[in-house]
């Protein structure tokens, strides 16, 4: 059998000619996938807006030599409340960037990112007001960055491994981690870290999406944006490929 069955995120789509679209998602079981959606542009096509992006569904393909064919489209979300929102929607088009930039074909944590991605795009799509929807942004950064293997160390000196504690310490965003005011004497790194952010960021890390940290009911839009551009930052860095929704997004901010 060529076809197969799997729940997806769109995140970005181009034309492939006057009717047809290749849709980039990211799947649950198997990672990043590329789809042709046939007829898509044309007024009476049966995929319609499920094809639009940061919509999930649940899709039937065929599996195609060079790109699947997407037969049958099922809406599981369309995170409506986003749309109606431009910090909702640019903040969205972030996250699904960042997996677009992250995410591998067959990748083995497919599972792991797909519901982190829709966990999120549904927190942010239901979000009160801008601190929530930064909140959610800045775990989803954390927790992306430790899946795919560059997660960052917050608890103790890269250089000399001791624990930092009630102190400011230094941020280094080539190598992930904070770095203590003894050793940067040595390095000279000029990103300085309260100690309170780390452990604001650190307390984001360990919590579940769906949960609140302690320091959630405290935190303010401005600690939040110092905190998403720090993340934002080194995700860039580690990026192989150059973020397009930065510049949007810096008009948002």
């Amino acid at each position: 059998m060529n076809n197969f069955v799997t729940d997806a995120i769109n995140l970005k789509s181009y034309n492939l000619s006057e009717a047809d679209k290749i849709i980039v998602m990211y799947s649950k079981d198997k990672g990043l996938i590329r789809g042709v959606a046939k007829g898509v542009k044309k007024p009476k096509s049966k995929l319609g807006a499920r094809m639009d992006i940061l919509v999930a569904n649940k899709l039937m393909l065929y599996k195609g030599k060079i790109l699947d064919r997407i037969c049958q489209a099922e809406a599981l979300n369309t995170f409506h409340k986003t749309r109606q929102d431009m910090d909702k929607i640019f903040y969205s088009m972030y996250i699904s960037e960042v997996v677009s930039n992250f995410g591998v074909e067959d990748d083995p944590c497919s599972n792991e990112v797909y519901e982190l991605l829709y966990k999120a795009l549904e927190k942010i799509s239901n979000a009160q007001n801008k601190v929530e929807i930064l909140l959610t942004v800045i775990k989803f950064q954390l927790k992306m960055m430790q899946i795919s293997g560059f997660g960052i160390e917050f608890e103790t000196c890269l250089c000399c491994g001791n624990k930092i504690g009630s102190e400011n310490m230094y941020f280094s965003s080539q190598t992930g981690g904070v770095v203590c005011q003894h050793c940067n004497e040595k390095y000279n790194l000029k990103t300085v870290m309260h100690y309170k952010i780390r452990d604001f960021l650190y307390s984001l890390l360990v919590v579940d999406l769906d949960e609140g940290s302690e320091y959630d009911e405290k935190a303010n839009e401005k600690v939040c944006l110092v905190c998403f551009n720090l993340l934002k930052g080194y995700i860039d860095i580690h990026s192989s490929k150059k973020f397009k929704s930065t510049e949007i997004l810096q008009e948002v901010i």
